[in-house]
Parts: C-alpha cells; structure tokens; sequence
C-alpha cells in the first residue's frame, strides 16, 4: 500500500482529483444508472492551460469512479486548444456532449460536440462546428446548455453584443443535428446585484431551471478586463422564445462560487454543482499542485416568489460520521463547545435575548486562538457576516468579509444555518434557500474548536450540533480499478 502525503487542503468531500488544475462542472446527466459529472480539467498542472473534460461517475452521489478523461483537444482540429464548457444529454443509448471549441487563432468558441455509446467511457469527436455560422454583432460566443422539452431540444449560448449588453442566444432542434436560431432568449446591459457586483458585460455558462411554467435563468458575469466575476439568476418565465426576466439576484453571496452547472435528475429534482476557485496565491497553489474544487452537489427549487432556493443534496446525510458535538445553552462572553475535524456538517440555532446582542460562531483553528473564522449576525443590516480576515496565518491566503441576506437576524428572531466546511472550502445554507461558499486555510491542524460568542452586553442563546464527514469513496482512473478513499492521512491506496 502506497500514501500519498497529506494536503491538510485537500477537501474529501467535494469531487475533484487528487491533483492539477479543475474549474467548471461540465457535461452533467443522468445516464444508464449513473450521475455523470464532467469539469473542465488541466491533466498536466494546476494551471488554467490545456482545457480537457475530467469525468467522475456515481450511482448515488456517494461512491465516485473516475473515468478516463472524456474530451481532449484535436491537434489541428475546431478545438485544437481546449474543449471549453458545455453540457451533456443523454438520448437513448448514447450520451452526446456539446462543448465550446477553442482555437487561438479566433475570438469566438463556436459548439461542436462528442458522442458516448458506452456509458460515457469512449467518446468520439464530431470533428467539425455544429453551429459554423455565428449571430451578426456577437463580441462573445461560448458555453452551449442543450435540454429537451415538449418534444424539442434547445439550446443557450452564452454571449455578448457590441452595444455592451449581455445576451443569451436560442436555438432548437428536432434531432440534435439541425439547429435553428430563434435569437436572443434573454439580452441585458449590466445592472447592479449586490454593492460592487452586476450582471456582467457578457454572459458564460447559462443554465436554465424551468417548473411549471416559471422559470429562472442562471448566469455567469464576465467581464473583458476582469475575466469572471459573480453568477447571477433572473426569475421570470418564457413567452414564445423570450424571457421575461424579473430583477436579477446573486446565486451565491461569497467570493469563491462560479460557473454552476444543472443536472436534471431522474426523481425530478434538478441538483447543482458549481466551480469554488482557490482564495490564495498562485505560488502556494503551484507548491500544492492542485487547484479548483466542484462544490457539493446542491438541491435546487424555484419557489412561489420566484427566487431559487439551495440546499445540500439530501444523500449527502448518509456522510455524517459519528456525532462531534452537540451543545445548548446561553452565553454572555464565549462559550466553547466542543471540538471537531477538519470535515464536519454543521446546523445551529441562534438566539440573541436582544437584537442588539448579536453574536455568532467561531470556528477556531490554532491552538492559540489567532486562527479563525466567523459567523456574526448584523442585527441592523439583516445580514450574516463571514469573516476569513483571520482563516489563515499564511500571509498568502486572502481574507475579507461577505454578507449573506438574513432577514430574521434584523427582526431579533432566531436565526438558523447549516455550515458544511471540508479542509479548505465552506458552503453557509440558510433556510431561506440562500448560501455563501468560500475558501480558507488554516494552518493549525486538527481538531478544531467550536465557540458560541454573544456580542454587547447581551446574552446569545445557542443550539448546536456537528457530525465529522466522511470522504467520499474514490476510484481512481489511474488504479486500474482499485478503490481509493480521500481520508485525514491523504490519498490511500490500496
């Protein structure tokens, strides 16, 4: 048996391979028994260079089989220098993939696709553009998201225009081949969506989630200066080929969540995964040698205000290993808990006796106190603050503070959340459907401590339990068919 050295880091929870470079969900069906979950995937560093499709697989969202690598460029072929972002289908017995071609010498990532006739094993290029021809004053062209409804396939493409808006181009199809443009689905110039953050110039990765004749229509800011900035989501609901779009929202509230991708599952769930990038120097992520992770996969839902609601995935329960802690009480000062791993799944009820109270948690993470991260309610602004100024003593880990809308905290109410946290990433949930994922880095080890903190004079009433996580289980390509389990030791194989 080989181990490979531990990366206190290395998440055991969130799907990525154990090294090089990952960035957006890609490719996500249902196929023959199995969720397949593809990502955009540098095989040869933990740089963003020589786009490939990665592929994992699972039959539950808790036992992962990685397969060999699913698209890889042509040399000299439509997408010579990387297969970029798409989605997949999956139509009778074969799986088809739709992907952005890119080429250096163009500016436009044109679709082109791949096909599966064995459960997503092999998969065989088309070798040519499935959409040559490309809408006139089109200054973006990329990211095709192909669904099936009332008998027609159809496709968005992001895009943008030369007049500064945004767009989200239409197509449909009777046979996955012939492709008709119908025009723009959505087309917008950038509004405002939280202080600092707007729609974007240009739109990657749409994503459409649709129920009973609302719908909501995910989308990936860019811009041309900045590259990738937030992802966004209109309520709102189709009207012959258009969508009338209500007023835009963050998906998610932290720094670190992009480019999600939807998967349509067969109990009519429609789950989510999203891109966490890394929170810290490109030096220290050179030293790692991975970087990038998948989210949790996420369990989506539109409610009657229109708005998307997210929580974790309702498999993900069975990875509560035995309970860390459980503590209720109330407290004037700091209240200590108890401790946990470095992979734990939290919920907690907070209370404060006053509005004024406010408070929240720490999770600590050295041994002297100096490493943590918080959670504090903002009474006054209706908010939970997360604050990662101190997550890290490596200088060369980012810090900063987000705010997560939380209405109850301004009226005083209690105030509930589930904190799922895995090494280096943590995704807030409140039962408002709304959530904030970040990274951090701690440096002091295992265990962690837990910490109820009333703020003022007042007192902070508290309930709260924590389960350890147990990995996912892992098969990697590469162990010709043995198992491997990402545990608190590192990469094990056997």
């Amino acid at each position: 048996m080989s181990v490979m050295p531990a990366d206190p880091h290395l998440p055991v929870a969130h799907l990525r391979p154990p090294r090089n470079w990952i960035n957006d969900p890609n490719g996500l069906a249902f196929h023959d028994g199995h969720y397949h979950v593809c990502f955009q995937y540098n095989p040869y560093g933990p740089e963003h260079a020589h786009m490939h499709w990665g592929h994992f697989r699972s039959p539950d969202l808790l036992t992962w089989e990685e397969l060999p690598l699913a698209l890889a460029p042509t040399p000299g072929g439509e997408d010579a220098d990387g297969c970029f972002s798409g989605n997949a289908v999956s139509d009778g017995d074969r799986m088809v993939a739709f992907y952005s071609a890119f080429r250096a010498d163009r500016w436009a990532q044109p679709v082109t696709t791949a096909e599966s006739r064995d459960h997503g094993v092999t998969w065989t290029p088309r070798g040519s553009l499935l959409i040559p021809g490309l809408p006139e004053g089109a200054t973006m062209y990329r990211d095709p998201y192909v669904w099936r409804e009332a008998g027609r396939w159809r496709m968005l493409v992001g895009s943008a225009w030369a007049d500064g808006r945004a767009a989200a181009l239409l197509y449909e199809s009777a046979d996955l081949e012939r492709w008709e443009y119908r025009g723009p689905f959505l087309e917008r110039a950038p509004q405002p969506v939280a202080p600092g953050a707007d729609t974007g110039l240009g739109w990657e990765c749409p994503q459409y989630l649709h129920s009973d004749g609302r719908g909501a229509l995910i989308l990936s800011a860019w811009d041309p200066d900045r590259g990738p900035r937030r992802t966004v989501v209109y309520p709102g609901r189709e009207r012959d080929g258009r969508f009338l779009a209500g007023a835009p929202a963050l998906l998610d509230h932290g720094p670190d969540f992009y480019a999600p991708a939807l998967l349509p599952a067969p109990d009519g769930r429609w789950l989510l995964w999203g891109w966490s990038w890394e929170a810290r120097d490109p030096g220290w992520v050179r030293e790692a040698g991975w970087a990038g992770l998948l989210t949790l996969p996420r369990e989506v839902t539109l409610a009657e205000d229109g708005s998307v609601r997210q929580r974790p995935a309702a498999e993900l329960l069975a990875l509560r290993d035995g309970r860390a802690l459980t503590a209720a009480g109330d407290t004037a000062g700091t209240a200590v808990l108890g401790t946990v791993g470095q992979s734990f799944d939290l919920t907690a009820r907070l209370a404060p006796r006053t509005p004024a109270t406010a408070g929240g948690l720490r999770l600590v993470t050295s041994a002297d106190g100096t490493e943590h991260l918080d959670i504090r309610i903002d009474s006054a602004a209706g908010e939970l603050v997360v604050d990662r100024d101190h997550g890290s003593r490596d200088p060369r880990a980012h810090g900063g503070t987000y705010r997560i809308p939380c209405p109850e905290a301004r009226t005083g109410g209690p105030v509930e959340l589930r904190l799922v946290v895995d090494r280096s990433v943590a995704e807030l949930f409140l039962p408002s459907g709304r959530t904030l994922t970040l990274r951090f880095y701690p440096t002091g080890g295992a265990p962690w401590r837990i910490e109820a903190r009333a703020g003022g004079e007042g007192r902070l009433g508290f309930t709260v339990g924590a389960w350890n996580l147990r990995p996912y289980t892992m098969r990697y390509a590469a162990d010709s068919g043995t198992d491997a389990r990402l545990t608190d030791v590192g990469l094990v194989r056997p």
